[in-house]
């Protein structure tokens, strides 16, 4: 593998991190949540200097639906970290505190709950779209063994799995009511286990990378069908 795709794995593996250390703010404490979103800034930008490509073709070539699909998420993805990071800011006690920002934090906790969760989902539903090159990626290291046919057998039974359990934890922990700004704050336990607490993340997360999959699959199927 070229040091360059070595690089683009790294990035995406680390935002991913970070982003389960980010959504559990009351496990970390405050000094650690802006550090580790600054540390996001960075691997945000990173990310699109690696795929530099995908920005210049962006307006090259046809736009089946599953194109179309795709840049929406990433569109979307890009918001919502826009949205995270001018939040942040404008929040910060800690990393940002020099600068000379007064006021607006009233909608800026507003904004940074709405694209912390949209950006949560969004990312996942990113990462399940590349899920079937990630999958390729697992095999050439021999982490997935077996056929494809085996191998999108089993995954897809784990992922429906998860993705069950994800749904439970996304209902329990009240994820639509930030979703759509049911509520001005976010309702944290802070006695909580860490465990438990990324397992729910961990399934919620699955649960979209599942559905933004299958949604790939339903895309792709179509087109070919579409083709005489």
């Amino acid at each position: 593998m070229k040091p360059k795709q070595r690089a683009k794995i790294l990035a995406d593996v680390l935002m991913t991190v970070g982003l389960l250390i980010l959504m559990g703010y009351h496990l970390w404490g405050d000094a650690a949540h802006e550090w580790v979103g600054a540390g996001m800034f960075v691997l945000f930008i990173l990310h699109h200097v690696l795929n530099w490509s995908w920005w210049k073709s962006l307006f090259k070539g046809r736009y089946p639906a599953l194109r179309v699909f795709q840049v929406i998420v990433d569109a979307l993805v890009l918001c919502a970290m826009l949205g995270l990071m001018a939040s942040g800011v404008i929040l910060s006690r800690k990393v940002f505190a020099f600068l000379p920002i007064q006021g607006g934090t009233a909608f800026a906790r507003v904004l940074h709950m709405l694209s912390a969760y949209w950006g949560f989902v969004l990312m996942a539903a990113h990462l399940g779209l590349h899920w079937g090159m990630l999958l390729g990626i697992a095999q050439r290291f021999g982490a997935v063994q077996g056929s494809n046919k085996l191998c999108s057998m089993l995954f897809t039974l784990l992922g429906g799995g998860i993705a069950l359990y994800g749904v439970a934890a996304l209902v329990r922990r009240g994820l639509p009511v930030y979703l759509f700004a049911q509520a001005e704050f976010v309702f944290l336990d802070y006695g909580e286990s860490k465990i438990l607490f990324y397992l729910d993340y961990l399934a919620m997360m699955g649960t979209f990378i599942f559905l933004a999959h299958c949604a790939a699959k339903l895309l792709k199927s179509a087109k070919r069908n579409q083709q005489p």
